[in-house]
Formats: structure tokens, C-alpha cells, sequence
């Protein structure tokens, strides 16, 4: 499958985080945190805690990662592994491409681990 548009670059500001939901080659929803860290980088990884259930993009996004809400676990915004407990298992990162005003992502392309 291609990029699709998750959202315009306007919809998210440094140090923080949208969820968006696409679908993918199977007909499935995914949930997305599109992020923007204080550098300007711009990520896309699995919106759920791998911890919970509790959406990361509602949590604080700082130094290259997001933080869940509810129970604290960071997650690297490039990487997807969890920095802090309680989460242990990392969330999928997936390819994103910036075009113009547009910040498209690619749910069937997961990101190997750096």
C-alpha cells in the first residue's frame, strides 16, 4: 500500500501529538500518533500503550518520545521501544513522508528496530 494523508502539518504543533486512524491493506483501522518532537522531526508509531489501553497522543511528547498519560511509560518516538516502565514491549513505528502541507504515513510499512 502507499502513503496516505493522516493530517496537515498545521494539526500538529512541536512537542506534540494527533491521533489519526487509517486503514490498511487488510480493511483494518489503525490508530496513529502522528508526532512532532521540539526538533522538528516528525514521527508515526501505534497509538496505543502497549502498557493499556490509553492513546498516546493524549500524553506529553519531549527529548524524542511521548509519554502515556496514564501510567507514565515513554515510548522513542523513532524506535518505539518503551524508555520507562511500567511498558515493556515496544508500539510499531511506521514509515512517514512529509509532502507540501501534508504529513502522510504508510500502516503497512513497520519500521524495524533501530
Amino acid at each position: 500500500m502507499s502513503m496516505t494523508r493522516a493530517c496537515g502539518i498545521d494539526d500538529v504543533e512541536a512537542e506534540g501529538a494527533v491521533r489519526v486512524e487509517l486503514e490498511n491493506q487488510a480493511g483494518e483501522r489503525l490508530a496513529v500518533c502522528v508526532a512532532r518532537d521540539s526538533d522538528g522531526s516528525w514521527h508515526a508509531l501505534g497509538d496505543t500503550c502497549s502498557h493499556g489501553n490509553y492513546s498516546l497522543s493524549e500524553g506529553d511528547v519531549f527529548d524524542g518520545a511521548v509519554e502515556c498519560w496514564k501510567h507514565g511509560s515513554a515510548f522513542d518516538l523513532a524506535t518505539g521501544i518503551p524508555r520507562t516502565l511500567p511498558a515493556v514491549k515496544p508500539v510499531p513505528v511506521y514509515e512517514l513522508e512529509i509532502e507540501n502541507d501534508g504529513v502522510y504515513v504508510d500502516v503497512d510499512k513497520i519500521l524495524e528496530e533501530k
